[in-house]
């Protein structure tokens, strides 16, 4: 018989008793309704149905009138509740409650769950929607209590939340057992994809042609069959793995599938009173097996992330260590080399200059050729004793290894001047310096600190001539603090700018005299800080070296 059409449902009600107020709960009415209680109509809608009537000694008929032209559901499903307003709102609030469990505990597990999907993989996301699907499905008791407006398209909806049940139990129970052939694929697909597909279009042709409802139970007694076997197969072979995810999806599976077996073959057989039908409760023990896979599969991942860091921890401290160590025996073997060297690379250089401005063993006139090689031996044994010099330069810089500590601008700037205002004056060039309006503090070892302005103010008078100026300004601007360091010297030829900052460049006009390291130091003192410095110059006008620090 087709459930579309119209159904009464005729109750005999016999009291004895006096007479009194009492209520009529008849719940999940899915379709249109109307009830009456002796002929006379007491409610009518779309959902939950309830009456409230003075209820008088003697026999009394309940008339029920159901149509349905939409879904697969229609009648009455639930055995009508009678009793005084006081039982039934207990009632009624015990079974919301439970439902409420029903509906949020998932969605909770699926919020749980979200923050895992990145990291979880494919059994994490899939716990995820299973989740959702089933609270989805469970919402059905509030939209027929509720009366909601889309109530009577419901079933498409509920539909749609068994499939994604039923598929994320499958692919959970395949990914757990490693079947992942071709045949097995193939399956997949037809249990997971065309069969959901074809029962969904004929769920939506049931309002339109009413014989798709026969058409739609047969199949879905046979969709519930194959998910049932393939539950089964897939959770037989997860139990041969070994992993505890293996263990807790075989066992969820099978409640799975158990709960479908008996939604195939004890349909409608008997109701439930109070709570939830067979298929649900399974549904709702499969939420808890998978949320206690998920608790102890989050577990054991925390646990071997703590196990890794510390390992990593370890191999840190080791290679560390290890670096230190090579560290220290590179400054020990340049300190050792430029020590060794030094010596033999000066007198070597002293037999030269004696050669040439002597004349010993050559002969001026007969062997000029001589007299060059002896001019290029000479520029290569300065280069080598200006590579020395500053090879001994980053030697002395490595040296120093005190901790930073708060400098205050003022105070630096002050120790600066009171050093080289002395040589300034000595070479007839005035030295000042400029105060910031408001002091600042840096977190730098005084040590490198004095060495950065020691080169920039070498570097300053030498290129600076008599009556020329020397100015060092600083200035705080927010949470930085700029520094600047301005001569009037010959300046920096464009060309050169780009340049300076580079290991053992030297200049066209320091070739005698520079090390090619003062500005390669100062430019790592302060990065090793966390600033910038920027140069400015003009051939003839001076040059001006800019340098920002945090405070």
């Amino acid at each position: 018989m087709s459930p579309h059409g119209q159904a009464n449902y005729k109750l005999m009600l016999r009291y004895d008793g006096a007479s009194r107020i009492v209520s009529l709960d008849f719940p999940q009415l899915s379709c249109d309704h109307t009830i009456s209680v002796d002929g006379a109509q007491l409610a009518e809608g779309t959902g939950n149905g309830q009456i409230t009537f003075l209820l008088t000694p003697g026999d009394h008929i309940l008339t029920v009138d159901t149509s349905s032209e939409i879904g697969y559901y229609s009648g009455m499903y639930f055995p009508p509740a009678l009793g005084t307003s006081h039982t039934l709102s207990q009632v009624g609030s015990i079974r919301g409650f439970v439902y409420a469990f029903a509906v949020l505990l998932p969605l909770i597990l699926a919020v749980f769950t979200f923050f895992l999907w990145q990291t979880g993989g494919e059994i994490s996301r899939l716990f995820g929607v299973l989740c959702c699907c089933y609270s989805l499905y469970m919402m059905r008791y509030f939209v027929f209590q509720f009366s909601v407006p889309l109530g009577r398209y419901w079933f498409l909806i509920q539909s749609l939340a068994l499939y994604g049940v039923c598929f994320c139990v499958i692919r959970l129970a395949a990914h757990v057992s490693g079947t992942d052939g071709r045949a097995a694929r193939w399956w997949q697909r037809a249990v997971l994809l065309l069969l959901p597909a074809v029962l969904f279009l004929l769920s939506l042709l049931i309002p339109l042609l009413p014989w798709a409802v026969f058409i739609h139970g047969r199949l879905t007694d046979l969709y519930y069959a194959l998910a049932f076997c393939t539950t089964v197969f897939f959770a037989v072979h997860g139990v041969k793995g070994t992993e505890l995810e293996s263990r807790f999806t075989a066992a969820g599976c099978m409640v799975f599938g158990v709960g479908l077996l008996v939604n195939l073959f004890f349909s409608n057989l008997f109701e439930p009173i109070r709570f939830f039908w067979q298929f649900e409760w399974c549904g709702l023990l499969l939420v808890f097996l998978f949320g206690a896979m998920m608790v102890s599969r989050r577990r054991r991942i925390v646990r071997e992330n703590e196990m890794l860091t510390d390992h990593l921890e370890e191999q840190v401290k080791k290679r560390t260590e290890e670096v230190v160590w090579l560290l220290d025996e590179r400054k020990a073997f340049f300190s050792d080399m430029a020590h060794d060297l030094k010596a033999p690379v000066f007198a070597t250089q002293s037999y030269i200059r004696a050669i040439r401005e002597r004349g010993v063993g050559v002969d001026r006139e007969l062997d000029r050729e001589l007299l060059g090689y002896l001019e290029q031996a000479e520029g290569r044994q300065r280069e080598l004793a200006r590579r020395l010099q500053g090879l001994s330069a980053i030697n002395e810089l490595d040296k120093v290894e005190g901790r930073r500590v708060r400098i205050s601008v003022r105070e630096l700037l002050s120790e600066i001047y009171a050093a080289h205002h002395g040589e300034a004056e000595v070479q007839s060039v005035h030295l000042s310096v400029t105060q910031p309006e408001r002091d600042a503090f840096l977190l730098a070892q005084p040590e490198k600190m004095d060495i950065l302005f020691e080169n920039l103010i070498y570097n300053a008078l030498r290129a600076t001539p008599e009556n020329g100026n020397i100015r060092i300004t600083a200035q705080s601007r927010g949470g930085m603090i700029r520094i600047v360091v301005e001569d009037t010297g010959c300046g920096i030829p464009e060309e050169e700018l780009p340049l300076i900052f580079q290991r053992f460049y030297v200049g066209k006009s320091n070739r005698d005299t520079g090390t090619g390291l003062g500005l390669y130091i100062v430019q790592s003192i302060v990065a090793e800080i966390g600033g910038t410095i920027h140069v400015q110059s003009v051939v003839g006008q001076g040059t001006k070296f800019l340098m920002e620090f945090p405070v």
